[in-house]
């Protein structure tokens, strides 16, 4: 094989090898981007829901205030703790992120055990509504968290793996951080009378 030739199959093999993957990693981080959009929007409907909820709950029952007061003190929490697309890279703030939702759902799980006790609660239609429309966003959250993820691993997969890595040093991108199942969220909330 001439020194010609071998030099053809070279620049042939890098020429296809940079062509290749020089979209994909940017393709990527926009669709873990829009994934996290999403994510936000349903935790930012929730948070939205929560003050109605709680004002339907006091005005049909003589309830547990420390109940209320938690889902309000958690709501609270929740919205000071916020993580951009910027962010995902760090596990810190991810962690700290997810504590928050963390607590605001298993408080937001309480009231609901709690309701069950009331039966004048239960029947209250507004109460219902809001409460299949709650369900309907913790649903909503949990299928844009799924897809959040896949994004998140096919664009770790990419700029982890060959020949990814190599645009990776290119574009300075690093994995970004996945969600984790919150401490103690394998275990159902305990209401106590």
């Amino acid at each position: 094989m001439s020194t010609r030739n071998i030099v053809l199959i070279v620049l042939t093999v890098i020429v296809v090898l940079f062509l290749t993957g020089i979209n994909t990693i940017p393709t990527q981080d926009q669709k873990v981007q829009a994934a996290w959009s999403q994510v936000e929007n349903d935790y930012q409907r929730r948070m939205d829901l929560i003050p109605n909820l709680v004002e339907t709950v006091k005005g049909a029952a003589n309830f547990e205030k420390s109940t209320l007061t938690d889902v309000i003190e958690a709501r609270a929490n929740a919205t000071k703790v916020t993580l951009s697309a910027d962010q995902l890279s760090n596990p810190e703030a991810v962690k700290q992120f997810e504590q928050a939702q963390g607590t605001l759902s298993s408080t937001l799980s309480r009231l609901m055990m709690v309701s069950e006790r009331y039966p004048e609660l239960k029947a209250n239609a507004s109460f219902l509504a809001l409460q299949s429309q709650l369900e309907g966003t913790e649903n909503r959250i949990t299928v844009s968290r799924r897809d959040f993820i896949g994004a998140v691993q096919e664009y770790n997969t990419t700029v982890t793996t060959f020949p990814g890595r190599l645009w990776a040093m290119i574009y300075g991108a690093k994995p970004k951080q996945n969600f984790t199942a919150t401490e103690g969220a394998d275990k159902a909330p305990v209401v106590k009378f």
